[in-house]
C-alpha cells in the first residue's frame, strides 16, 4: 500500500486499541460515530426504539468484530455506516416479514412490498449518508439550492463565491447525491462486513 492510499492514522489506531479490547476505544467511537449510526438507522426504520436497537447492535458486532473493517478499503466511518446499513435492512425485513403473517410466510406481492421498502429506505439512508459526508462547501451550496431555493447565482452570492464556484460545487454535489441511487455498499468497500 502506498503512502497515498494509506488510511488515516486514526482510522488503523483506532482498529488496533479495539483488537486489544480497549473499552475507553470503543467510547471513543461511539462519541464520534454514534449520531451516524442512529440517524442512518432511523432512516432505514422510521423507528427510533429500533434505531436505538441497531445502534446497540453495530457497536457491539464492532466490539466483537475489530478485526472486519480493512484500512485499505476505505475509511473506518464508511464501514461503521456499511455495518449500519447492513443491520438496520435486516432489523427492516425481520419485522416487515413478521407483521406480513404469523407464519411468517407471505404472498408474493406482499414480500415484493417488504422488499421495495427496503431499497427505498436504503436509497433514503445512502443519499443521507452522502449529504452528511460530503465536504462542507457542497453540503451549503445544496442546502441553499434544496432548502432556500436559491438558484446558482443566489447561491454564490450568499456563499460568497463566483457564479461558476457555486455551479461547480452544485453539480459536483448532485453527482455525489446521484450515486445514492446505486445498488450496494459504498465506493472503495467490498461486500463482507
Amino acid at each position: 500500500m502506498t503512502q497515498k492510499d494509506a488510511p488515516p492514522r486514526w482510522d488503523r489506531r483506532m482498529q488496533q486499541r479495539l483488537a486489544r479490547g480497549e473499552a475507553a476505544a470503543l467510547g471513543e467511537l461511539y462519541d464520534r460515530f454514534a449520531s451516524l449510526v442512529h440517524s442512518l438507522a432511523h432512516r432505514v426504520l422510521g423507528d427510533e426504539r429500533a434505531a436505538d436497537g441497531v445502534t446497540r447492535e453495530v457497536f457491539a458486532h464492532v466490539w466483537e468484530h475489530p478485526d472486519s473493517y480493512d484500512p485499505k478499503q476505505g475509511p473506518m466511518r464508511s464501514w461503521v455506516a456499511q455495518v449500519t446499513h447492513r443491520l438496520a435492512v435486516q432489523r427492516l425485513r425481520a419485522t416487515e416479514s413478521a407483521a406480513l403473517s404469523p407464519g411468517g410466510s407471505g404472498s408474493a406481492e406482499e414480500l415484493r412490498s417488504v422488499e421495495g421498502k427496503v431499497r427505498r429506505a436504503s436509497v433514503a439512508a445512502r443519499a443521507d449518508y452522502i449529504v452528511h459526508s460530503m465536504p462542507a462547501p457542497l453540503r451549503a451550496a445544496l442546502e441553499l439550492a434544496y432548502f432556500q431555493r436559491r438558484d446558482y447565482r443566489q447561491a454564490a452570492a450568499d456563499l460568497g463565491v463566483t457564479e461558476d464556484e457555486a455551479r461547480r460545487r452544485l453539480r459536483l454535489g448532485l453527482q455525489l447525491l446521484s450515486t445514492a441511487h446505486d445498488a450496494g455498499t459504498p465506493r472503495g468497500h467490498g461486500g463482507a462486513v
